[in-house]
């Protein structure tokens, strides 16, 4: 019982010698591993650091490029403005220059339309005139004629066929003045067609100028 006693308390020693004996090389080892994560652990900071001040080296830069490309826009857009004004002040005088040709040729227009409705008015009081005058002569005509039946009338057969000779002479000569008047009157109408025709060609070269002077 004494030699068993003795040898397990031996084995206790030996194990414990040897605990001992390993324990700095355990402690070694965990201490290695961790003093490596430490190292690697500052590296991996130090390049985080480096890529954020890279990131922000390169956040202010591209602020700075996108800063420098919105003044130059802006530039560009009030320079475009400018351009537009100027080219709006230019249409609007543009505009004024053919408007007051347009004023003009209208103005011409009106005239030249109010000297042709004078006209058409003195036409049509000539043509009121020289029907009055007809109308007198054949009034005058018909006067002679019933004066000339007046006397007519007491005469012979003779006489009757000779009133009847006159009358076809009279009425020869009412027709060849009505033949006269329809003669004038047809005149009269045609210088009035042609005075309409020249007026509505005048307006249509007006027209026509006025389109080309708009474009």
């Amino acid at each position: 019982m004494k030699n068993t006693t003795a040898a397990r308390i031996l084995s206790t020693l030996a194990l414990t010698a040897a605990t001992l004996s390993f324990a700095p090389i355990a402690n070694a080892a965990e201490i290695i591993p961790t003093s490596i994560q430490q190292r690697r652990l500052e590296f991996l900071d130090t390049q985080t650091k480096a890529i954020e001040d890279i990131q922000a080296t390169r956040l202010e830069f591209l602020n700075n490029q996108t800063k420098a490309v919105e003044d130059i826009q802006a530039t560009r857009l009030e320079f475009l403005n400018n351009q537009t004004k100027s080219i709006d002040n230019i249409q609007e005088a543009r505009l004024e220059r053919l408007d007051n040709p347009s004023k003009a040729i209208t103005d011409i227009q009106k005239t030249r339309l109010e000297f042709l409705e004078n006209q058409t008015k003195a036409i049509d009081n000539i043509q009121e005139a020289r029907l009055e005058f007809l109308d007198n002569q054949t009034k005058a005509i018909s006067n002679i004629q019933e004066a000339r039946l007046e006397r007519l009338d007491n005469p012979s057969k003779a006489i009757t066929d000779i009133q009847k000779t006159r009358l076809e002479f009279l009425n020869n000569q009412t027709k060849a003045i009505t033949n006269i008047q329809e003669t004038r009157l047809e005149f009269l109408e045609n210088q009035t067609k042609a005075v309409e025709d020249v007026q509505q060609a005048r307006l249509a070269g007006l027209d026509a100028r006025n389109k080309s002077v708009i474009r």
